[in-house]
């Protein structure tokens, strides 16, 4: 059987060329328009009629024929695999648009994000979350780093439980500054917050169990329990902290409540001791796990912050979580879970399944930064630097948009909240085009909410940055 006419393959001089020539005679082979049998030209010949270089023809023959498509006939040349697929058949699925109805269906919770549009991360100045990473210790962060470049135990596979010099670090931390019961056994590594909250949706929900969350609250726990099939219920607020009484009305076959009691995400209120330990006392009587998501305790100016649920009573029902994300930097990607005893070895096993280790030598510097005070040191002054921030931006709001919006009281934290009338989706995209960070408010909620403003963080501002969005924001109210 003859060849085709290659005189008619157009290469460009975008990717380069041995890729394209590779990817035509591919999709002239799937297409049938090589069919099965047909003797390709010779080398030379083929390189002549495309207008390549011989060498690129015989480097993607070679590629081809490791791959199966053709095959090579001692003196006699080189020919289309005759085992591949019928090629009637495979033309026609090979000529269907990319979004041909004939894929598998996605999940409904895949379809469900599949309708909604994708929102690009970004870290521009006042996006929530960021914190001020012109203020991190880079060359001590660096030269600690350096110090395990070449440390051959830190190149292999460990325990998925994480790298124990850092967590007996952390569990000597926790149970100083956050009163935390644990040792090192009972704390878990993981590859960033969202990883450590989906451990616990994966081994505290079946699909179809009630999960509740605070309302408003934190979007990606919710995420995480949707994605596990949960059924969602919110959970009202009282002086923006979850109202433990209010608690009584819900649903009594609860298996999880997530929970920022320290800081509450987004509107910062701080749970009292008493509410916290009625809160423990309710999680006790229901069976339902607390997921308590320590986030920012470190960034408290006005008071010291209460201690953590978890260690305020014994063997307490608590799932207890944090990161280092706002306190060094977020491409880190390193969070921790602390869990009972009697639990961890399935959330290490449920950790295997799902990721395996975290990155040994991200966590050997961490462990370093912490056993020589670095990072006690560097969250003292990121405390003032924050304090200092949000004082200033805290007054410049006052003053300039207190007749337009409402600034949500709080004194910890990254961030403030300021509530408006205005329609906060459209303040937000308006502000991203004037290139500044912010979350609408509003998306916060589970359901259609009275609360309509921003959520702006101020941890990554200057002092001109915090004068502009204000100025900014006074003009479009």
């Amino acid at each position: 059987m003859e060849s085709a006419d290659f005189t008619a393959m157009a290469l460009d001089t975008g990717a380069p060329l041995q890729q394209q020539l590779y990817q035509q005679l591919v999709d002239w082979i799937c297409s049938g328009r090589l069919p099965a049998g047909c003797k390709l030209l010779s080398s030379r010949r083929l390189a002549q009629d495309v207008g390549v270089s011989r060498n690129t023809v015989i480097l993607v023959l070679e590629q081809l024929k490791a791959e199966g498509f053709i095959r090579a006939v001692a003196g006699k040349g080189v020919y289309i695999n005759e085992r591949l697929p019928d090629y009637t058949e495979m033309a026609d699925v090979h000529d269907r648009a990319p979004d041909s109805e004939s894929l598998p269906s996605l999940s409904e919770f895949g379809q469900s994000l599949a309708a909604r549009p994708r929102i690009a991360s970004a870290s521009l100045p006042f996006t929530p979350g960021i914190p001020d990473v012109s203020a991190f210790p880079g060359k001590i962060w660096a030269s600690l780093s350096r110090r395990h470049q070449d440390r051959a135990v830190l190149m292999g596979f460990s325990d998925e439980q994480g790298y124990l010099p850092l967590r007996e670090a952390l569990a000597t931390y926790l149970r100083l500054s956050r009163g935390v019961r644990c040792d090192a056994d009972q704390i878990i590594i993981t590859d960033g917050a969202q990883q450590a909250i989906s451990l616990c949706a994966q081994l505290a929900l079946n699909p179809g169990d009630r999960a509740l969350v605070e309302n408003p609250g934190y979007r990606r726990a919710r995420q995480a329990f949707l994605a596990r099939g949960a059924v969602l219920q919110g959970c009202d607020l009282l002086n923006n902290y979850l109202d433990v009484d209010a608690l009584q009305t819900v649903s009594a076959d609860a298996r999880i409540l997530y929970t920022t009691p320290t800081h509450q995400y987004p509107l910062g209120g701080i749970m009292p001791a008493a509410d916290r330990l009625r809160l423990l006392q309710w999680a006790a009587q229901t069976s339902t796990w607390i997921l308590e998501d320590d986030y920012d305790s470190e960034f408290c100016f006005q008071q010291k912050p209460v201690a953590a649920l978890q260690g305020m009573t014994a063997n307490a029902p608590v799932l207890y979580m944090g990161s280092f994300s706002k306190t060094l930097f977020p491409s880190l990607r390193i969070g921790y879970l602390v869990v009972p005893k009697d639990t961890v070895g399935a959330f290490v096993q449920a950790k295997n399944y799902i990721s395996g280790e975290s990155c040994l030598m991200t966590q050997a510097t961490i462990a370093d930064f912490i056993n020589e005070g670095h990072f006690v040191r560097h969250l003292r002054r990121m405390r003032l630097n924050y304090q200092e921030k949000w004082q200033h931006f805290y007054g410049l709001i006052s003053d300039k948009l207190s007749s337009k919006a409402r600034l949500v009281g709080q004194g910890a934290g990254m961030h403030v909240v300021i509530e408006t009338e205005a329609d906060d989706l459209k303040l937000c995209r308006k502000l991203a085009r004037a290139g500044f960070g912010s979350s609408a408010l509003s998306e916060y909620s589970l359901e259609s909410s009275v609360h309509r403003g921003l959520v702006l963080g101020f941890a990554n501002s200057t002092v001109e940055q915090r004068h502009a969005v204000v100025n900014y924001l006074a003009s479009e109210l």
